[in-house]
């Protein structure tokens, strides 16, 4: 992958890197001797590619635990009827909590979710496990839900969740006492 240094007269000691489309960019001080470039690249492009083996184990973690909550869950409180093929969190889902394609049998759930209450989780994944056996959201797909004692409370969460993201942001007066 190409690397791209970019120096800087305002940046003075930190060094940074991320990767943008199909190259490495790493941010550091105009200053900096080309030796010392050289050694930070090599430190920014390893603290990088760790970030991204860790991410990946937390992934793939992370959808094994999903797709057992979904079996449990569809056992629990679809009869054991919903068995989605896959079952796993994706970080491209900004308005939409969850996803399903029942023809694939894939669930894909928004890693917004990750930081909410279980209770919430589990709603979110039912409601994708019961479009696996109805489609749209007609009355036969919320008669599926109704089971699920916390189905409103969840909703509940997430329009308040939903209606705080839109909220503007609040002026700023300054520093406070």
């Amino acid at each position: 992958m190409p690397v791209e240094i970019r120096r800087s007269a305002r940046r003075t000691r930190s060094v940074s890197a991320y990767r943008e489309g199909d190259r490495t960019v790493v941010l550091i001080p105009a200053r900096m001797s080309e030796a010392e470039e050289r050694r930070w690249v090599g430190v920014m492009l390893e603290k990088l590619a760790a970030k991204e083996r860790d991410k990946e184990r937390r992934a793939t973690r992370g959808d094994a635990e999903l797709a057992e909550r979904a079996a449990r869950l569809s056992d629990r409180w679809l009869d054991g009827r919903a068995r989605p093929d896959s079952v796993r969190w994706v970080t491209n889902q900004n308005s939409r909590w969850g996803s399903c394609t029942p023809a694939e049998g894939s669930i894909r759930l928004s890693h917004r979710l990750q930081r909410m209450p279980e209770y919430v989780v589990d709603y979110v994944l039912l409601h994708e496990l019961a479009h696996l056996l109805v489609p749209g959201h007609g009355p036969g797909f919320w008669r599926l839900l109704e089971a699920y004692p916390r189905t409103e409370r969840a909703r509940g969460y997430l329009e308040g969740v939903d209606a705080a993201t839109r909220l503007p942001d609040p002026p700023d007066d300054g520093p406070t006492a």
